[in-house]
């Protein structure tokens, strides 16, 4: 809750794009620099009460479990720094509110400009109290979110994709979205749990990834990878295990989707069985003998998106590369 009483539940709902790949909304949509050209600039309000109700998208950012669970009910979502903020208008995503600190305001003239909704400029004590932290990247910008596509429309037109487990840490979520998207992924397929990918910290360490990869969320976990063989995908399981066929030496085939479990426990005992094949990452006996028998699940997804991006035939990022070796 925000200084004065003011939640994102007094936020009124707005009319949601429908379409899939782009927004649609009703009548046309112009750009910050149509409207530039156009002499029709977003408003730009200064505003020094951290509890105006204008502000209400941004209030208690560090207060994880609020955002989460209003920030989707609400259709809305955060987006901060300018390079952020640009891709995901770049990307299609309509803009709320810009929310700009007073001493920024005039480096990111430029963002200001090219923004199609209003701008809000706070004194940064101000943006402090009411954000709940320093906002050390210059601006912030309420965003709605896009309809998800079906995980069968996605899978349709990918060749390589990534299947996420109950990935729960927001900032592994993005990063594992910045590998997908860096090394030439199709997809990302999320399972029922896995944290929001639009959630301000999985956005901000994705660099903005999560909106150039087309990402989909699975509704039934149990029957999650029948829907991968039926779309035509061979499912390798990454586990620490090094019993697993060594990841280099696996086949991905024509199409395939590589599983990656939950931080900590990994993947469950259901997918593992259910696995076309279960593939690892050798570790040097060395770090074994010291008790380091696994990577951090971006790591790991950085290697095995290495490998099968360049598997998946010469066309893709320069041809088949060599990852391992």
């Amino acid at each position: 809750m925000a200084a004065g009483g003011t939640t994102l539940s007094d936020i009124k709902p707005q009319n949601r794009p429908v379409d899939l790949v782009g927004p649609v909304l009703s009548g046309p949509v112009r750009t910050g620099a149509q409207r530039c050209q156009t002499g029709r600039m977003p408003p730009v309000l200064t505003i020094t009460d951290p509890a105006d109700p204008r502000l209400a998208d941004f209030t208690g950012l560090t207060d994880v479990r609020l955002r989460r669970s209003l920030e989707a009910e609400h259709g809305l979502f955060i987006a901060e720094g300018e390079k952020v903020i640009r891709r995901a208008m770049a990307a299609g995503y309509p803009v709320r509110s810009l929310l700009v600190p007073q001493d920024r305001q005039a480096a990111l003239a430029d963002l200001i400009a090219a923004c199609p909704g209003p701008v809000h400029v706070i004194p940064p004590d101000a943006a402090v109290a009411l954000t709940g932290y320093q906002v050390h990247r210059g601006a912030l910008a309420s965003m709605l979110r896009r309809p998800l596509p079906p995980p069968a429309q996605v899978l349709a037109a990918a060749r390589r994709v990534v299947v996420c487990e109950d990935i729960v840490d927001h900032g592994n979520l993005g990063g594992i979205f910045r590998c997908a998207a860096a090394l030439g992924m199709d997809a990302v397929i999320l399972a029922p749990r896995c944290a929001d990918p639009l959630y301000r910290r999985a956005v901000k360490v994705s660099m903005g990834s999560v909106f150039a990869v087309p990402y989909a969320r699975l509704a039934d976990w149990r029957g999650g990878l029948s829907l991968l063989r039926q779309a035509g995908f061979r499912v390798l399981a990454l586990t620490p295990d090094q019993s697993a066929t060594p990841i280099g030496a696996a086949e991905p085939g024509e199409r395939a989707a590589l599983l990656l479990g939950t931080e900590g426990d990994g993947l469950s005992s259901r997918w593992l069985a259910e696995a076309d094949e279960a593939v690892c990452i050798p570790m040097a006996p060395g770090a074994m003998a010291a008790g380091v028998g696994s990577l951090n699940v971006v790591a790991a997804a950085a290697i095995a998106c290495c490998l099968f991006a360049g598997e998946a035939g010469p066309e893709r990022a320069g041809g088949p590369r060599r990852c391992l070796d």
